[in-house]
């Protein structure tokens, strides 16, 4: 049995939740892996909207974090969820429990993906809201009230929630035309609230919640969506790796509660605490 302590990572086949794995894991946990795609090959990203018809193949894997986080000497679990899937989310905590016995970090990475997330005001339907906050929103509660009485019983645990900055700006024109979709900004609004009602909820019971924003990412989606968008404009463009190794000091560091309540904007902490060796946080002029 490993004494390691283990860090659940949703959303773990590409992009920010495959680096916040692999951080995880060098930090010293024994990672449990989550998404939809399970094999290299079949991950696709689904159109965001209504104007949108193509389903597009993106790279990443369960399979492909795994044997990354296992080449950096950590075990590896992957439990496969879809955030769409109530019984998916419901299934993830107690299949961790009774494979590894012990949840010490939640990071809740993975975010819904589907029509209503790039979807202008008039094209929402209450289909596409209902899905969209509760992929967003609801069954991430879900997911938290799983792990709750795990880390009670334990006095201790720390879950890091993924928000955005969506959630505090307006958007500089329409979706697909460099702004985002009002009904995403506004899930992760509601999402954002959660690590502050965790902490004067549960704090006294040891345990804490980090908000986490990972500024702008181009992720391995929306290159297949918009190969040829540079994306960056009036928002620059940060690493992965910034928000993975901003989540590791968090759930390794007992120095990391002085942020409790705060918006934690990760690539401006991974540069000040020298976190990724080479990089420099440079903000958008």
């Amino acid at each position: 049995m490993s004494e390691s302590p283990v860090a659940v990572v949703t959303g773990a086949s590409r992009g920010i939740g495959r680096a916040g794995a692999l951080a995880l894991a060098e930090a010293g946990f024994d990672v449990v892996v989550s998404a939809r795609t399970v094999r290299e090959g079949d991950g696709v990203a689904e159109p965001n909207s209504v104007r949108e018809e193509v389903t597009l193949a993106v790279p990443g894997s369960l399979e492909r974090t795994a044997q990354e986080i296992e080449e950096r000497g950590q075990r590896a679990l992957i439990v496969p969820m879809d955030l769409s899937d109530r019984t998916s989310v419901e299934s993830l905590v107690p299949a961790v429990l009774e494979a590894w016995g012990r949840i010490d970090v939640l990071y809740n990475n993975a975010i819904f993906r589907g029509v209503g997330t790039l979807d202008r005001i008039a094209d929402l339907t209450m289909e596409s809201m209902t899905a969209l906050m509760a992929g967003n929103f609801m069954h991430q509660i879900l997911l938290i009230q799983q792990v709750l009485p795990h880390m009670v019983d334990r006095g201790t645990g720390t879950i890091i929630n993924m928000v955005s900055g969506s959630a505090r700006l307006d958007p500089p024109g329409p979706p697909g035309e460099g702004g985002w979709g009002i009904l995403y900004s506004a899930s992760k609004a509601a999402f954002a609230r959660v690590a502050g009602g965790i902490n004067a909820e549960y704090r006294s019971l040891g345990l804490r919640a980090f908000n986490v924003d990972p500024g702008n990412v181009v992720t391995e989606a929306r290159k297949a969506a918009k190969p040829d968008d540079e994306y960056s404009s009036g928002f620059g463009s940060e690493p992965a790796e910034a928000t993975g190794k901003v989540v590791a000091w968090l759930a390794a560091e007992t120095g990391a509660d002085k942020f409790l309540g705060k918006w934690i904007f990760a690539p401006k902490l991974c540069s000040d605490l020298e976190l990724l060796p080479g990089w420099t946080f440079a903000p958008p002029q």
